[in-house]
């Protein structure tokens, strides 16, 4: 995948390029070098039995953040994916929107780190997840 092309689009709002963007109806606030901004309604169907946010739908917004923050400083033959995520649940919400503010923390030869901010939008702490994605390497001819 060209990322650096992916990337355009999706600063140029192109929808059908990330189907979990569009389902959540995700809006790209920023992506540029080392950083993205996500911002994404709450809605009732998203909240779970005692009226708040899944918690899992949080983690997902986040993961996707910090994969565009990372996308951004990648080199053409690389690629990466997800090898561990830790989250820390801060606060429940239930209304309104949240904002997922992720930045690159290190890129390696091999690992990459990336740490992420959700909050409310009163800027309260909402959940912060760190993530390492591993590095893929497509052969050169």
């Amino acid at each position: 995948m060209n990322y650096h092309i992916y990337l355009e689009n999706i600063r140029a709002g192109e929808k059908g390029l990330n189907p979990y963007l569009d389902h959540f109806n995700v809006a790209v606030i920023d992506v540029s070098s080392g950083r993205a901004v996500f911002r994404m309604p709450v809605r009732p169907e998203y909240l779970q039995g005692a009226g708040f946010m899944q918690g899992g739908l949080i983690v997902a917004l986040a993961d996707e953040a910090i994969a565009h923050a990372m996308m951004t400083v990648l080199a053409p033959e690389e690629g990466l994916t997800t090898i561990e995520l830790k989250s820390s649940f801060l606060a429940g919400v239930n209304k309104g929107d949240l904002l997922a503010e992720a930045n690159v923390f290190k890129k390696g030869r091999s690992l990459i780190i990336g740490d992420c901010l959700v909050t409310d939008a009163a800027g309260k702490s909402i959940c912060r997840v760190s993530a390492t994605f591993m590095l893929l390497r497509t052969k050169q001819r």
